[in-house]
């Protein structure tokens, strides 16, 4: 009963935290979460039968069979099918997605746009419904419940050890797993070798992790059965409009894009950002330059909602975005790639592509997210890698999937954090050419860049940092000459 009633309050908690989208929303899921815990340990703690445990004995079990042992196995079997569907539908949703982007890098899903709270919250709900399910079955087939011997640490252990032996990545590996261990139990139980059994478990969990990470579905479906995607072919009318660049207007009459007021960040005493005001127009390219240290990746990193502001505003089309999580400020037309590539490492190039379509600023549905993601790989370059995993990229094209990510979320605003670092010369100068073709598609563009012959080629304005100050903006000759930014750089001279 205590596993039911924990079950409805996670799937309530999951529901009303499903429908608010502010801060105030999450304190108050925040709040309901504590008074789960509260009334979760008041029904566990309350002495009913005086403490040792309670009998079921009287309690009637449904008749869906002809027996009472019947009846139970149709209840877990109902129970079985139950969870794997609600995990087959999960896996092919947005929730399955985000979920599965959260798993690799939380962080970078906020970045991305995934609600990473929310969707934690509404796990950790259908979780609670599952097991309070499994428990109030398990309950009726042992007739007794006593928390302390019946939920011991090898009822855990055992759960994950069939997660990790069918594979987490898939939703049928799970039941795999199960299968599989349930088999070896009762081959060693029936051969009065319980021990034994146990011990073959421990070292098949050892050896499904060096040797199959994946599980053992995800080893079958890479070595035999997966086919690799075949791209759609694109009409001339949608190559045409990823490749059409678009009509800027001149500078005179460019509208303020974003507007950064006294904008800080500080760490533990240690201030990055101290109160930078700066502007950014509709359709330039402005380069974002200074020494090691000055502050440009934490203003990226600020702008972009990874780390948040300790002061100052931020104007994005006149919407303050000062205190809004990350995958609000994404999903108001915002991307950024990263100074050191963090793609989803188990999801491959195409999917890692089009979860940003699906959950940035453009907000498209499964389908249109995967073909919205094909039109920005050929773009970009990466159509005949969509099926491999980032792993199996070089740097040139892992900093390449960073751009493809942040253009396939329709962003007016992309930033880019040294997207050039560690290139040869002739992939600076491919990267160079594909920058000047997204500014060409209407984006505004700022850049963290230290080769200064690109920021030379694409900026049409630079703002310099130092020690966390704006010290100079403007044209970049003019700023590149400017006496603060030499010394900046060089230091001053001791005569």
């Amino acid at each position: 009963m205590a596993g039911l009633l924990a079950a409805l309050l996670g799937m309530g908690l999951g529901a009303v935290v499903l429908r608010v989208r502010s801060v105030r929303g999450e304190l108050f899921a925040l709040l309901t979460l504590a008074v789960t815990f509260v009334v979760g340990t008041i029904v566990l703690n309350t002495r009913i039968d005086g403490g040792p445990g309670i009998y079921l004995n009287a309690v009637a079990i449904p008749a869906l069979g002809p027996t009472a042992s019947s009846s139970i196995y149709l209840m877990a079997l109902i129970g079985a099918v139950a969870s794997l569907l609600i995990s087959w539908r999960i896996q092919s949703s947005r929730l399955g997605v985000g979920l599965f982007a959260i798993h690799d890098d939380e962080d970078v899903a906020e970045v991305m746009g995934v609600p990473t709270f929310r969707y934690k919250i509404a796990a950790f709900g259908i979780s609670c419904a599952l097991a309070g399910l499994a428990g109030g079955i398990h309950a009726l087939f042992v007739s007794y419940v006593t928390a302390g011997e019946t939920f011991n640490i090898t009822v855990p252990l055992t759960v994950v050890l069939m997660s990790v032996l069918g594979g987490t990545r898939h939703w049928a590996g799970p039941a795999v797993g199960a299968v599989a261990i349930t088999c070896m139990m009762y081959f060693f139980a029936a051969g009065n070798n319980p021990l034994l059994g146990k011990a073959a478990v421990g070292v098949i969990l050892v050896l499904v992790i060096l040797f199959m990470p994946n599980g053992i579905l995800g080893f079958f479906m890479k070595r035999f059965g997966v086919k690799k995607t075949v791209p759609p072919v694109l009409a001339q009318a949608e190559r045409e409009d990823v490749a059409a660049p678009v009509v800027v207007a001149a500078p005179a009459e460019q509208k303020v894009l974003l507007e950064v007021t006294d904008l800080a960040k500080s760490f533990r005493g240690v201030q990055a950002l101290g109160g930078v005001s700066l502007k950014v127009y509709q359709g330039e390219i402005l380069g974002l330059l200074g020494p090691n240290g000055s502050g440009k990746s934490t203003f990226i990193n600020v702008v972009s909602g990874h780390f948040p502001a300790t002061g100052g505003q931020m104007l994005f089309e006149g919407r303050q975005l000062a205190g809004l999580p990350a995958h609000n400020i994404a999903q108001a037309g915002i991307a950024r790639t990263y100074q050191i590539p963090r793609p989803f490492a188990h999801l491959t190039v195409l999917q890692n592509v089009a979860l940003v379509a699906m959950f940035g600023g453009a907000s498209l549905d499964h389908a249109a997210a995967t073909a919205e993601a094909w039109k920005w790989l050929e773009f970009t370059g990466l159509a005949d890698k969509a099926d491999a995993l980032p792993d199996d990229l070089n740097l040139h094209q892992r900093k390449f999937l960073e751009l493809t990510r942040a253009l396939a979320s329709r962003p007016r605003l992309v930033l880019l954090d040294e997207v050039l670092s560690g290139l040869t010369p002739a992939e600076i100068n491919e990267a160079v050419a594909l920058i000047r073709k997204i500014r060409d598609r209407g984006a505004t563009i700022v850049f963290v860049e230290h080769v200064m012959r690109a920021v030379m080629a694409l900026a049409d304005r630079v703002a310099v940092l130092n020690y966390g100050k704006l010290i100079a903006v403007g044209p970049a000759q003019e700023v590149m000459s400017n006496p603060q930014v030499v010394s900046a750089y060089l230091g001053t001279p001791n005569v």
